[in-house]
């Protein structure tokens, strides 16, 4: 029985990343965002299962990729569309009821394709990933509707992240990073130790410490410090 249990986490997870296109597709981008976010936790929990339970399976790695193209792949980029076609200053280059060049979003689920099979084949990223892990890629996205409520329309920030050039200038960046060769460390915890865990625990407490001050604008912050974090740290 406990050998199901982390495919059932996965599931979870597949599940939350699907009503999240939903929320998307009826414009509740808050609901859609949160739901990645849910899906971001089973994700975390579903590999810390397998670990607990030593129930990893070659099935339950397939469904993990198969459930975070939906969640981390597909379900950010519907949000990313949403946000495009609705951006003051995307160019007017429409045909029928469909914003051509708010399309770019879909270069997300592309290169998450790309992500997650090279790290499907490369027994290499256990203790640590190269490239830009997809729900890392997801929670950054995901961040974007919840400081657009945060900060109110007309303040530097909101008009920022509204804006149809960074948001351009964001997927090309963060596709371009998810399919790169830079060293990033996991968050996976194998045991609770300090000595083996150290790193991995001083970056949440720092993740944590952000968060409270700066709410939701604390998440692309913290996805930045997490790349160099990893820079700057030794990779085991």
């Amino acid at each position: 029985m406990k050998r199901h249990i982390p495919n059932l986490i996965t599931m979870l997870n597949l599940l939350s990343g699907s009503i999240s296109i939903v929320f998307a597709l009826h414009g509740d981008l808050v609901m859609a965002s949160w739901m990645i976010g849910l899906a971001a936790l089973f994700d975390f929990l579903d590999g810390m299962a397998a670990r607990l339970l030593n129930a990893k399976s070659e099935i339950g790695n397939i469904l993990d990729s198969l459930g975070d193209m939906i969640s981390f792949g597909l379900a950010p980029a519907m949000i990313l569309y949403m946000l495009l076609a609705s951006a003051p200053d995307m160019p007017d280059v429409t045909a029928g009821h469909y914003h051509i060049p708010a399309f770019i979003a879909f270069l997300v689920p592309v290169f998450s394709a790309i992500r997650l099979a090279k790290f499907s084949v490369d027994d290499q990223q256990q203790d640590h990933f190269l490239g830009l892990p997809t729900p890392a890629n997801a929670l950054f996205i995901a961040s974007i509707p919840l400081i657009l409520i945060q900060y109110p329309d007309g303040s530097v920030i909101h008009d920022f992240f509204q804006g149809f050039y960074t948001l351009v200038a964001l997927i090309v960046l963060t596709s371009i990073l998810m399919v790169s060769n830079v060293p990033l460390f996991s968050l996976k915890f194998k045991n609770f130790e300090w000595k083996s865990n150290q790193y991995r625990y001083i970056f949440l407490i720092l993740a944590i410490a952000l968060l409270i001050f700066f709410h939701f604008l604390a998440i692309p912050v913290i996805v930045l410090f997490y790349i160099g974090f990893s820079l700057l740290m030794p990779l085991k």
